[in-house]
């Protein structure tokens, strides 16, 4: 819209897709714009972008997206399930076995449900599956925002040649529960072969605050929310068989999975 050379703007929070505070927020907002056009009058000024800060709970307002300010950086993936800004050393591959048969739950996420949990949830029963891998960060010495587009670039290989790639950023509180910040997830046709598989995560607007830690999961799945992968290359819908493999993600100096965050940068 505004390529086009109207005025437009967004509003985002973290909220579920049937929240009552969403709606709240709506009415309000859909009111004080509808109302000043059928008054032909100007809406109310505001800044083109206004996002909910998670970690900080508090709302900001920006003039573009993504907003200034905020450069790449990359946290590694490391053996012993580590995740440092530094490179890492020679490791063997972590591996796990993702079975369709028992598949990788969805916990919490963007997903529009009235039965199940979705956005923010406690991801410590999730983690402590073996088919769920886990990168955390020493105790942050400061307050780390992260506020924009996010990607990870994970080496993977798989038994099988149809394999996902789910990977999931999380904020690790104080008392050691995980809380889920965003995700994504990306289907591999020739996942037998050791690559780099890209995973576009969901843009987000987070603060990770002093002494939490942050953490990215890696597995093969979040069902319901995405059918699971049948491990056979058949569409995923008619699939009449399902075999198990065994993934591996690799975290060494010719193959370092990584996760670019956007973060505040601080003068």
């Amino acid at each position: 819209m505004q390529d086009a050379g109207r005025p437009a703007r967004i509003t985002v929070g973290p909220w579920p897709h049937f929240s009552l505070a969403l709606g709240g927020l709506m009415v309000r907002e859909a009111l004080e714009f509808g109302l000043a056009h059928a008054r032909d009058e100007r809406p109310p000024e505001r800044t083109a972008v206004r996002l909910y800060v998670m970690g900080e709970n508090t709302w900001r307002d920006f003039d573009s997206w993504p907003p200034p300010g905020y450069a790449p950086q990359r946290f590694h993936l490391h053996a012993d399930g580590l995740l440092s800004v530094e490179p890492p050393d020679e490791s063997t591959p972590d591996c796990y076995r993702y079975d369709p048969a028992d598949p990788t739950p969805a916990v919490g996420g963007a997903r529009i449900t009235v039965t199940q949990r979705a956005g923010r949830a406690d991801n410590t029963a999730l983690e402590a599956r073996p088919d769920v891998l886990t990168y955390t960060t020493a105790a942050l010495e400061q307050d780390v925002e992260v506020i924009g587009e996010i990607s990870a670039e994970i080496w993977f290989r798989s038994s099988q040649r149809s394999a996902d790639v789910f990977v999931r950023l999380c904020d690790v509180d104080e008392h050691g529960r995980s809380f889920n910040v965003c995700d994504g997830l990306t289907a591999l046709a020739d996942a037998d072969r050791t690559h780099c598989a890209t995973v576009e995560l969901w843009p987000t607007a987070h603060r990770f605050k002093r002494g939490h830690r942050i953490r990215v999961q890696v597995s093969s799945g979040a069902f319901p929310r995405y059918n699971r992968n049948p491990g056979t290359g058949e569409p995923r819908a008619t699939a009449h068989a399902l075999r198990a493999a065994d993934q591996q993600v690799f975290h060494a100096p010719q193959h370092p999975s990584s996760i670019v965050l956007p973060v505040l940068q601080v003068s």
